[in-house]
């Protein structure tokens, strides 16, 4: 979307439209089988799936395949969480499925010493209740490299122009019978320069004057709204930078940015309704990461393991996780991701195939 364009919307009876089949979640199995919005869909996850491991590939990274339980969230309650735990229990022993896998890629990348990227694709889960923008259990694609910030946000805007040429020679026809045209995809691909980026402080200070964009979340800082998110996006077109966040409001593990110690090595990728990719700095030392679980009021008990990866082998690092669906939902220019799930998941309930 460039600057000036109205949000996503909902295709009209002139493309394929979706059947809104997660609200009937008994019956949901049986309009995927027959419409061909759960073709389409079918397709571009699978052209996403392989543009990934292709591009990954071609940069000599190592696929790492982990468990979908933990004791280690990545988004724990405390300062900066911006998420809900997902707690289960198994063989009577209560676990967590992972929000995210970034603490294994970290412990990943440090196996192997000619290591330079790690990655996966696997399923996420999060307590929320799911809305327009938000999923239950979700498909992440993340990455873990050897360096910082800036290297990481390269990484991503080259990630990203690899999936979109992908889908541009594999599905475009696909894409095109829903949202008209790929126009949106071409135009990412013919601008050659990096992406826009805006700092956090200077977003606020953008925004702040519309009190919808923003609210106070602790001490004096403010976050910026979904509607702030999407009013950025209007007036710096699609796929913007969001960089460095206030340390207070973002997960204990981002790395704290040196010349600024309110601030952190962070940033997040914003398009269609919001963000679909964050990315960010980790804590160097094992000192480091115990002042920020401290500071983010978390309980050190469950990451003792993560201080002591940080001890053995300290490393500078850097990585990043894009939602598949939120990024479909940029690729078809849609505006409600439930829309963009093969099969449904709910939290509290069980009438999903």
């Amino acid at each position: 979307m460039t600057a000036g364009m109205h949000p996503p919307h909902t295709h009209s009876a002139n493309g394929i439209a979706p059947p809104k089949s997660w609200t009937r979640p008994k019956a949901q199995y049986r309009e995927a089988l027959l419409h061909p919005w759960y073709r389409a869909l079918f397709e571009i996850t699978d052209a996403f799936f392989y543009a990934t491991v292709d591009f990954f590939q071609s940069r000599k990274f190592m696929a790492s395949l982990l468990p979908i339980t933990t004791n280690a969230i990545s988004s724990p309650m405390g300062l900066g969480s911006d998420s809900l735990p997902v707690q289960v229990e198994v063989g009577g022993v209560p676990v967590y499925l992972a929000d995210s896998m970034q603490f294994m890629l970290e412990y990943s990348l440090r196996i192997h010493p000619r290591c330079q990227g790690v990655y996966y694709i696997m399923p996420s889960f999060r307590g929320e209740e799911m809305d327009q923008r938000h999923l239950c259990q979700f498909f992440h694609s993340e990455a873990e490299i050897v360096g910082g910030l800036p290297d990481v946000m390269k990484l991503s805007e080259a990630y990203l122009r690899h999936i979109n040429a992908f889908m541009l020679e594999h599905v475009a026809e696909t894409i095109a019978a829903i949202v008209g045209s790929t126009t949106h995809i071409e135009n990412t691909l013919s601008r050659g320069a990096a992406f826009p980026t805006i700092s956090y402080q200077d977003a606020i200070a953008e925004l702040k004057k519309d009190a919808g964009h923003v609210t106070h979340v602790v001490a004096d800082w403010m976050k910026i709204t979904s509607a702030g998110e999407q009013e950025l996006l209007r007036r710096h077109g699609d796929f913007i930078w969001l960089t460095h966040f206030p340390h207070q409001i973002v997960p204990f593990y981002q790395a704290i940015d040196e010349e600024n110690p309110h601030l952190s090595l962070s940033a997040d990728l914003l398009a269609g309704i919001g963000e679909i990719l964050g990315s960010g700095e980790r804590h160097r030392s094992a000192a480091q990461v115990q002042q920020a679980l401290q500071t983010h009021e978390v309980d050190a008990e469950p990451y003792a393991w993560y201080i002591d990866m940080k001890n053995i082998l300290p490393l500078r690092t850097a990585g990043f996780g894009l939602g598949m669906e939120r990024y479909i939902l940029w690729l078809l220019q849609h505006d409600d991701i439930r829309d963009c799930q093969i099969l449904s998941r709910e939290n509290g309930n069980n009438d999903y195939v």
